[in-house]
């Protein structure tokens, strides 16, 4: 895994090293350098080129001057600009004019509130100019915890952060700003972290044994209403295809269960209301069957009748089986969460909930903020569940407060039916019996990766990323990621 820090954690790390017997100038001296090794690569040389630099006050900018001096010693012309002496408009822009690269070290991931005065006119003339900017450690103007952008910022096409991601170059708007970040040892120990990113490397999946049989991997999707058929048996296909042995999809009546049937999904029809909802009796048959499977996916195309609601409550609160939450029946939960706690004192595997913005809201009572991380960790702790909190960076964290940065979601994904998707993979792969953290975060991490392998760009639909699976996992499996052009993160 490639550890997170937090910009605190950071101040504390670095003041960690220089109390072991490293000094200060020792690690700038060194960050400077790697900023103008990747400054050099990204000119594609030396000769005839020219490179402006604007240094803040702080260590930001000391690396600045000292990747300015760098780069004049391999026969790059360079311009530096200190804020402390103010920016002069016309200058930086004939500078801007005459340079092929600009380096921002202006603020670091410490920053806060919004760049103003030069800071601003500097960001602005960066983004008049259409240069490539290379940015150190974070680009100026962006919170290094969140990513949030108060007021201007600069947009960086690459980004060289020091011993560990942080926050902001995860979260949008910062991860946009950042472009593609490298991350280089400088020689600073992080020590144990609690947030972290993960590699291809770090994926569970799961193959299937000689001596595995279909029940081995049984999953039961619970979902549906009239009208809504379709997502639990997307659920259901992509767990099918995401490893899960045995696929039945439990459905409100016997007409809808006949509807779906066919193919490789078995169907079962549950107990259902005249309006074709779940019926509260629903929660008894399948929790007198749940023994069978392995795993329940809960949630998918439910609606919101009352007496599913109830259904959805007894489930979560008695179902002993490792089980993920989504789409409606997270709504039944946030109109009455104590299912969760009774699940928790039950003693059973802790729920993955799968919430979007919006239920994130009516779950904890609150928006998430511009802390995602907090976000998740607060609602995983207070209902005792594993929280995928979806979104531009989507965010998985454990009641006990360990996290993952999913990086490897995408705009393509905003369209109907892609979030059953990811509830099915999820469940195939509880019904493997990965354990929740490990799950939710590989769900997320392969659901992203196979919208690129499905190769339909913004005109992805679900059914795509369905098809996409199998490709995508043995790619995976073999320790390649096919989204590593794509990658915004790399380390050297």
């Amino acid at each position: 895994m490639q550890p997170v820090v937090t910009p605190q954690e950071m101040a504390e790390a670095d003041r960690r090293a220089i109390a072991a017997g490293t000094p200060e100038a020792v690690l700038v001296e060194r960050a400077g350098r790697a900023v103008a090794a990747h400054a050099q690569k990204m000119l594609g040389g030396s000769y005839g080129r020219r490179v402006v630099v604007v240094c803040g006050k702080g260590n930001n900018g000391a690396d600045g001057v000292v990747a300015a001096r760098e780069l004049r010693g391999r026969g790059i012309g360079v311009d530096v600009y200190a804020l402390s002496n103010g920016v002069e408009a016309s200058a930086l822009t004939r500078s801007l004019r005459r340079a092929h690269l600009v380096i921002d070290a202006m603020f670091g991931t410490g920053f806060r509130g919004g760049l103003t005065g030069d800071g601003a006119l500097v960001a602005d003339a960066f983004t008049e100019s259409e240069l490539p900017v290379l940015a150190v450690d974070i680009p100026s103007g962006v919170d290094g915890t969140t990513g949030e952008i108060a007021t201007v910022a600069v947009r960086a096409r690459e980004t060289v952060c020091f011993a560990a991601r942080k926050p902001g170059l995860l979260f949008e708007p910062g991860r946009a700003h950042a472009g593609r970040v490298l991350v280089v040892d400088i020689g600073i120990p992080v020590g144990m972290v609690r947030l972290n990113v993960l590699d291809v490397a770090d994926l569970t999946l799961p193959r299937r044994l000689p001596t595995d049989h279909k029940w081995s991997a049984g999953l039961l999707v619970v979902g549906g209403s009239t009208g809504m058929v379709g997502a639990p048996l997307m659920a259901a296909r992509a767990a099918a295809r995401a490893g899960a042995g045995m696929v039945v999809c439990g459905l409100p009546g016997r007409a809808a269960a006949a509807q779906a049937s066919g193919e490789e999904i078995v169907t079962r029809a549950l107990p259902a209301t005249p309006e074709g909802a779940l019926d509260a009796d629903a929660a008894d048959e399948v929790l007198k069957d749940i023994a069978r499977f392995r795993a329940l996916a809960l949630g998918p195309g439910l609606g919101r009748d009352d007496t599913t609601q109830h259904a959805v409550r007894r489930l979560v609160a008695e179902c002993a089986r490792p089980i993920v939450v989504d789409a409606d029946a997270l709504n039944a939960l946030a109109a009455d969460p104590t299912a969760f706690e009774n699940r928790y004192r039950a003693g059973h595997p802790s729920a993955i909930v799968t919430p979007h913005a919006g239920e994130y809201a009516r779950l904890a009572g609150h928006d998430v903020g511009p802390d995602r991380v907090a976000a998740a960790r607060e609602l995983a702790s207070r209902l005792h569940v594993t929280v995928l909190l979806k979104g531009p960076g989507t965010v998985v964290a454990t009641p006990d407060g360990e996290a993952v940065v999913n990086t490897t979601d995408s705009s393509a994904l905003a369209t109907a039916g892609t979030g059953d998707v990811l509830t099915g993979i999820i469940g195939g792969l509880l019904a493997h019996g990965v354990d929740p953290l490990r799950a939710a975060a590989t769900g997320a991490y392969v659901h992203g990766r196979a919208a690129i392998a499905a190769g339909t760009g913004d005109e992805l639909v679900a059914g795509d990323l369905v098809a996409a699976l199998p490709r995508t996992l043995a790619t995976l499996r073999s320790g390649r990621d096919p989204g590593e052009a794509q990658n915004p993160g790399r380390r050297a």
